[in-house]
């Protein structure tokens, strides 16, 4: 059995050199570390989250569930007592032999997971950093080295933790698990000061689309309010609404914090990779690294997260397996962050998980896909699409990504039994990434899309058992 070095950070989008091309670079950036780990890893171009908040999607990718199955979709709900007392990933290690240890923000912290899920761990480095910092005093803050003397960042402690952790572990007679979770690039856009000579100010671009996508229904909007919430950003009376925009020199102000805290991140990752090469733990550790959600940074006049759109959903994933992924393999194929729980436990060596019954209450089972069959064969298909979700207060966004398309229907949402309603509409949307990979133009409405819309329709509403057993593909 492989150990399993798990690595999450927060608010991650595709940020990451290895992901150019793909429309993620706001002028720079400087992951030299995360494109190394990518060299040895299968790299997923294209991963897309189940929901685009932080408990909800690190529930369903911990449970290997899906948000309607976890019944969790804000930041107070513990799984354990809402939807069942489903095993979760490090819990299916512990129960498989490994010593599982936590550090940082794994579970999203306090009420959401019962302080950390306590099943899930042999043990949890409970030492501060899994809680988010509080400070609303600024959105963001380049931190001298005389500050960080005095008052380390957390991300630096949790560093310094995984090191200390890997040395006892890596001397220890079980297999282990460990999580590292680090929170940045997380508001606030907390890094030390030096990253801010990496980016020079005049090289950050706005988005070339500050503006809703024509015809977006309402309901589709989000007013940010998180980022709102920090004095700077409140001191400005921005609204949030649609249609109205933060003064530009605030947009390029924090895109280059942004990406700060994420070569901020970039090196601390560096720091833990090197460790693990320094204990000789390479040859025998699977080392997977996701972010738990994209971010907006202007795009759209949109910020932070919890909406539908390509920039909040789709998250960097990559999955370093000895012997399997030494030369790198990159896909281009269509996975979701439900399905790395079974991916995990079958390199690793443990007994594979199986697909969740429907109407099943069963503890231990799988509602993804592995991913294994991409390591070996990078351009065959494991689904059709990719699934998402977010929750207003009387509708839930569902949205499905294909090869070409997002569809996104708002049904009115019955909260209490947990069930749409698909007779009740508050708007649909159609998004062509051939012609619109900014998703500027909802199409939904043209009649030269009407074919495509009822099948798209029909798989979104059928759901995701279906796109693995329908033959047909949708472009």
């Amino acid at each position: 059995m492989k150990n399993v070095l798990f690595l999450i950070a927060d608010d991650l989008r595709p940020n990451l050199d290895v992901y150019q091309g793909l429309g993620y670079h706001l002028g720079q950036s400087h992951t030299p570390n995360l494109d190394q780990l990518a060299k040895k890893s299968i790299l997923f171009q294209r991963a897309y989250v189940q929901y685009a908040l932080c408990s909800p999607s690190r529930t369903s990718f911990l449970t290997g569930r899906r948000p309607d199955t976890t019944q969790v979709y804000d930041l107070q709900t513990y799984f354990r007592t809402i939807g069942n007392n489903f095993t979760t990933m490090p819990q299916y290690f512990k129960e498989h032999g490994y010593q599982t240890e936590g550090m940082g923000k794994i579970f999203h912290p306090g009420k959401a997971s019962n302080n950390d899920d306590p099943p899930s761990w042999n043990k949890y480095h409970h030492d501060g950093t899994s809680q988010t910092s509080h400070n609303l005093d600024y959105s963001w803050k380049a931190v001298n080295d005389s500050e960080r003397s005095h008052n380390p960042l957390v991300d630096e402690v949790i560093s310094k933790t995984a090191k200390e952790v890997l040395q006892t572990l890596s001397s220890g007679s079980k297999p282990f698990f460990l999580a590292v979770g680090f929170h940045k690039p997380h508001l606030p856009f907390e890094f030390p000061e030096k990253f801010l000579s990496y980016f020079p100010e005049d090289n950050i671009q706005l988005p070339s689309n500050e503006f809703p996508p024509h015809g977006m229904p309402d309901i589709a909007w989000s007013r940010y309010r998180e980022l709102r919430s920090y004095r700077d950003i409140s001191a400005l009376h921005a609204t949030g609404e649609s249609n109205t925009l933060l003064p530009h020199h605030v947009v390029r102000e924090l895109r280059r914090a942004y990406i700060c805290a994420v070569a901020y991140m970039d090196s601390l990752v560096g720091e833990i990779l090197a460790e693990v090469k320094r204990l000789n733990l390479e040859s025998n550790t699977v080392i997977s690294f996701i972010g738990d959600h994209g971010f907006s940074l202007g795009e759209h006049g949109l910020w932070s997260k919890d909406t539908n759109f390509e920039d909040v959903v789709h998250a960097p994933m990559m999955i370093s397996v000895p012997g399997l992924t030494d030369n790198g393999v990159v896909t281009n194929q269509l996975v979701e962050h439900v399905d790395l729980f079974p991916t995990l436990v079958e390199v690793a060596g443990l007994p594979l998980l199986h697909t969740c019954p429907e109407h099943s209450h069963l503890d231990t089972c799988t509602e993804g896909t592995s991913m294994v069959p991409l390591i070996h064969h990078p351009l065959s298909q494991i689904k059709q699409a990719a699934f998402s979700q977010t929750f207003r207060h009387r509708a839930m966004g569902y949205s499905i990504r294909t090869d070409r398309y997002r569809y996104t229907e708002w049904p009115a949402f019955d909260s209490r039994t947990k069930k749409p309603d698909f007779t009740h509409s508050y708007g649909s949307e159609l998004y062509d990434h051939v012609n619109d990979k900014e998703e500027n133009n909802n199409i939904v409405a043209r009649p030269e899309n009407a074919q495509i819309v009822t099948t798209l329709r029909d798989m979104l509403r059928k759901g995701w058992r279906s796109v693995s057993k329908d033959p047909s593909i949708i472009g």
